[in-house]
This record gives C-alpha cells, sequence and structure tokens, in this order.
C-alpha cells in the first residue's frame, strides 16, 4: 500500500499479526502455569508420602523410593533423565507431574564473608537466606514464611507483615541452591542448618516437618539432625508436637526474663506467656547431652540490665539449656540501641557465675542487611 506521497504504508494485517502472536504466547504461558497448578511438584514430598502418590496410582513402592532418590541428585530437573525409570513410565509422569528447581535471583557477599541469596518465587515474592561460612563449617540461615505474622519490635521482618506460608519444595529450595553454589566456588557444602529466616517456623508447621524429612532423608539431602536447629518465638503447642514428630534441635526467641518486658516487644507473649514457654521446653524430648538454646537481643536500657540477667538465669534453672546473647542489630526503622560492649560483657559474667553456658553472637552480613533481624526483602518493589 503506498501512500499519497507515493511512500510506502505500514500494512495493518502484519501489525494484528503481531499483535495476535502475543496474544497467543501469553495464553500460552498462562496456560502452562495453570497446568502447572494441577500438576503435582515431587518436591514438595517427602519419600512417604511420595511412595503414597506412586503406590496410589497402581505402581510399586520400590517404583516410589527410586523416583524420591533421583530428585535430589545434581543437576536433575527432568522426568527424561531418570534412566532405570522404563521410558514409557516417564513419559507418564511428564505428563502429570513436576520437578521444581528454586536458583537464586540476588545475591550479595558481606565484608565478613557473609552471603545473602534472594530467590523469587512463581507469584514473584521475594525470600532471604543467608550463608555464614566459617572454617570448620557453613551455616545456612533457611526461611520458612514469606514475611511474618509475629510483629516482634525488634525484626525487620515482622514489620513486613505475612503474606504466605512456603511449600516444602520453597523451603528445601534455598538449600539445594546453595549448595550447588558451594560446590562451584569449592566451598563444600552447607553442614549446619538453622531456622531463623523470614518467618516463624512452627506456624508453617506441616509444610516444616516435611521439609525437615525431606532434608534428614538419606536419599534427600542427608542433613545431620544434631546440626539441624529450629527456632520459635514461642508457639507452645507447636514446640510440643515438633518434639513428637521429628528429632531437631530446639532453638527459643526469649528476648525477656519477664512478662511485662517481653509483651512489649514479642506480641505473641500475650497468648503464650514465659511460664507456658518454660512449660513446654519442659517436655520437648532432648537426647542425652543435648540442651535447648535461649536467644536473647540485648537491647540497649530495656533488658540488659544486672537483674534482667539475673531474673533469666533463675527463670532458666529448671531447663538443660545453652543462652545465646545478641547484641541488637540497629536499623533506622527501628528505635532500639546496641549496649556498650562492657554491658554484654557483664550481662555474659553474671550468668556464667550461675553456672550457664553463655555465648555472644558476632554480628555477621550487617553490611548487606543480612544479620539476625534484617531480612526484610528490601528488593521488593
Amino acid at each position: 500500500m503506498l501512500t499519497p506521497k507515493g511512500k510506502r504504508g505500514k500494512r495493518p494485517f502484519l501489525l494484528q499479526l503481531q499483535l495476535d502472536n502475543n496474544k497467543l504466547k501469553l495464553l500460552i504461558r498462562s496456560v502452562n502455569a495453570d497446568l502447572k497448578k494441577i500438576m503435582i511438584d515431587f518436591k514438595t514430598l517427602s519419600r512417604k508420602q511420595l511412595i503414597e502418590w506412586i503406590t496410589s496410582r497402581g505402581h510399586s513402592t520400590y517404583r516410589g523410593r527410586q523416583i524420591f532418590a533421583w530428585l535430589y541428585r545434581p543437576g536433575i530437573t527432568e522426568f527424561s533423565q531418570m534412566t532405570d525409570i522404563s521410558k514409557k513410565f516417564r513419559e507418564e509422569l511428564e505428563t502429570i507431574a513436576t520437578i521444581s528447581t528454586l536458583p537464586y535471583t540476588i545475591k550479595e557477599t558481606s565484608a565478613d564473608g557473609t552471603m545473602k541469596y534472594g530467590f523469587t518465587l512463581s507469584d514473584d515474592h521475594i525470600i532471604e537466606s543467608v550463608l555464614i561460612p566459617e572454617e570448620d563449617r557453613n551455616t545456612l540461615c533457611v526461611s520458612s514464611q514469606v514475611g511474618c505474622a509475629m510483629g516482634c519490635k525488634f525484626c525487620l521482618t515482622g514489620t513486613m507483615g505475612f503474606t504466605r506460608n512456603l511449600n516444602p519444595a520453597e523451603i528445601v529450595g534455598q538449600i539445594c541452591a546453595v549448595q550447588e553454589d558451594l560446590q562451584s566456588m569449592n566451598m563444600g557444602t552447607v553442614n549446619n542448618l538453622v531456622f531463623m529466616g523470614m518467618g516463624e517456623p512452627l506456624a508453617n508447621f506441616e509444610n516444616l516437618i516435611t521439609s525437615l524429612e525431606i532434608l534428614m532423608d538419606d536419599l534427600g539431602l542427608s542433613v545431620s539432625r544434631r546440626r539441624t536447629t529450629v527456632s520459635t518465638c514461642g508457639l507452645v503447642p507447636k514446640i510440643i508436637e515438633l518434639g513428637q514428630r521429628i528429632e531437631v534441635n530446639l532453638a527459643i526467641s526469649l528476648h525477656a526474663a519477664d512478662d511485662e518486658t517481653r509483651s512489649q516487644l514479642m506480641p505473641i507473649n500475650e497468648k503464650y506467656s514465659i511460664s507456658d514457654v518454660i512449660n513446654a521446653c519442659k517436655q520437648f524430648p532432648l537426647q542425652k547431652r543435648k540442651r535447648i538454646m535461649f536467644e536473647y537481643i540485648l537491647l540497649k536500657g530495656i533488658n540488659d540490665s544486672d537483674e534482667d540477667a539475673r531474673k533469666l538465669g533463675r527463670l532458666l534453672r529448671p531447663i538443660p539449656c545453652k543462652i545465646n546473647l545478641l547484641p541488637c542489630n540497629e536499623a533506622p526503622e527501628l528505635p532500639y540501641k546496641k549496649p556498650a560492649n562492657n554491658r554484654v560483657l557483664a550481662f555474659q559474667k553474671i550468668l556464667r557465675d550461675m553456672e550457664y553456658t553463655v555465648f555472644i553472637r558476632t554480628s555477621r552480613g550487617d553490611d548487606i542487611s543480612a544479620a539476625c533481624g534484617q531480612l526484610a526483602n528490601k528488593h521488593t518493589g
């Protein structure tokens, strides 16, 4: 088509075809996303759950075990890679199931070597986990929720509010991605896990249990139970159930030795008081020579006095425990200040004189907002 001036004009039918192709691509993407929602993600299942699903479709227990053994091998993303399973069965699996992956989309490295990983989920929410490399181990701090509903006043994650729980594939996927990254850098493997990232693990209880079963399974990631710790702000019924369901280390975010102070800092204390938490700890099953870890953030002028230390010592007397002191990580968004170093040491000495094992946690990764209480999804938006 020529314009009156003899110039070649646009071809409407070609533009329309291009628009139609774009619409078609969007439609195909949408259909594929819907299909994935219908198909089951095998990485959301423990070995037992996967075997139950496989046998419910008429296949053997052996087949379920065989598939589970493939899922956590490095680089396995397709059923076609499972070479000891018949081609017919692999093709069947491709129509009804998926194998998800969770690659990290953001990585920051602190001056002290701490690494923060950001993971963009399928719904575009971002979660973070933190790797703390040390001479004898690599500790990974794992997230269990997008945001957190607990609202602890000293924690930036609490300022985000709660969005949703992570499923087991999203929890375990963090460990898998960091493992692969460590191996690519010849830095060994993740050998110490702490559920102290974004979210309250016990508020996502069933997904937590399934994740722990996958992580500790010899055919899964084979993580040591002795090197896996679940932290909670004090969901009392779930503390007891956790001990009944799986063997794992327990850490309690206590942060005050009296109800008045703790309620000001942690809203959960209005529902489950300090005495409720202590009673739950008494019921938590401990293996020989194992102790519960009590986390205590030191906030200048609020919970860091000599009397606070003595109250804490008296409170924990009935519990086999260790105490981890965390000098506050300051943030512009929060009103709290870190006590002076001599105040922290005096607090520690009082507890040590009462014959407790007391650590002072050195802040790591604060220059990349990766220190304790600083995970707050700053990449969002």
